[in-house]
């Protein structure tokens, strides 16, 4: 994949250019050369049970989503973190083929108070390219819970 960035003149209007080279053999077996790492998916006419499928890894681009964002508002806020962990549901339906529903339960493990985390959470719905992308064509719904830092086991 490669990631490049071109404007239209202001910062503002700055887009990021994504590209993902694909190929798939007769049966399904299927690989995506994505950032230098070749990543495998089922592109068999039925669900398989050995790699991700299309919609395995959208629901797996949501989640790196939330997690990315996590790590960059950290940053951006001073927000004290040592880990974070997402569980992800998508739900499909068949006719019309499109996903309806995305919940998640993100938890991250901090001694921030409650309000930082809805702060957190705030930016992570704000900003999250694919949490918006989805959220424009399926109902996305979910929350943050803090495991305090002192914990020791990972959140």
């Amino acid at each position: 994949m490669t990631r490049t960035t071109g404007t239209t003149g202001t910062a503002a209007s700055a887009r990021r250019t994504y590209r993902v080279q694909a190929s798939s053999v007769v049966g399904g077996g299927a690989e995506a050369l994505v950032a230098q790492q070749h990543v495998p998916f089922d592109a068999s006419a039925q669900q398989g049970d050995l790699l991700p499928g299309p919609a395995d890894l959208l629901t797996a681009a949501f989640a790196a989503c939330v997690l990315k964002n996590v790590e960059r508002f950290s940053h951006v806020l001073s927000f004290r973190y040592t880990a974070a962990d997402i569980a992800v549901t998508a739900q499909r339906q068949d006719s019309p083929p499109r996903m309806t529903s995305v919940r998640y339960v993100l938890r991250v493990q901090t001694d921030e108070s409650e309000q930082r985390l809805a702060l957190l959470h705030t930016n992570i719905c704000r900003h999250g390219t694919i949490f918006n992308t989805l959220a424009a064509v399926a109902e996305v719904t979910g929350g943050i819970v803090a495991v305090p830092a002192d914990s020791h086991t990972a959140p």
